[in-house]
């Protein structure tokens, strides 16, 4: 069985994130999206709102299961005998982060690391941009999906 992780911190999930999550499920037998706990953060959601977030918009895949993970994310891959990590790359500065990281995990583990250029309709978008806009009431109804999109709204006291 192919299996491949998506890790990310999904504060909020994006329709950019939602682009990868997709492609990578149409690759892999079992795509687990893996939410990174990271308790000096505090995020808009907590970690079980982002996954119960993730679990309504990747439902309709049939092959993607959500969890969180704290620490190294290859041993969260070794636990699940997990081969492969699976990165969206907005622009040429991502790929000089992600490199690093990606050899680090190589050689940590051996797990690979591949990369997919993320479509360029969200080349832009994070999810720091969105809670911004959205924090000062700007319209991000076509960067996130309508349930984030309804969290965010009810999460920012917005009609």
């Amino acid at each position: 069985m192919r299996r491949a992780v998506c890790p990310g911190s999904f504060d909020p999930v994006t329709n950019g994130h939602l682009d990868i999550i997709a492609r990578a499920s149409k690759l892999y037998d079992v795509v687990y999206v893996a939410v990174m706990i990271n308790k000096s953060k505090q995020g808009m959601f907590t970690v079980d709102e982002r996954m119960d977030l993730l679990r309504q918009v990747t439902a309709e895949y049939g092959n993607v299961s959500v969890e969180c993970f704290h620490g190294l994310l290859v041993d969260f891959c070794k636990e699940r005998e997990i081969p492969a990590i699976v990165k969206g790359l907005r622009a040429v500065s991502d790929f000089d982060y992600e490199l690093q990281m990606a050899q680090m995990n190589n050689g940590l583990s051996g797990v690979e690391t591949l990369f997919v250029p993320t479509n360029p309709t969200y080349s832009f978008l994070s999810s720091s941009l969105v809670k911004e806009v959205a924090t000062w009431g700007g319209d991000v109804s076509h960067l996130v999906p309508p349930v984030v999109l309804d969290a965010l709204t009810e999460r920012l006291g917005r009609p």
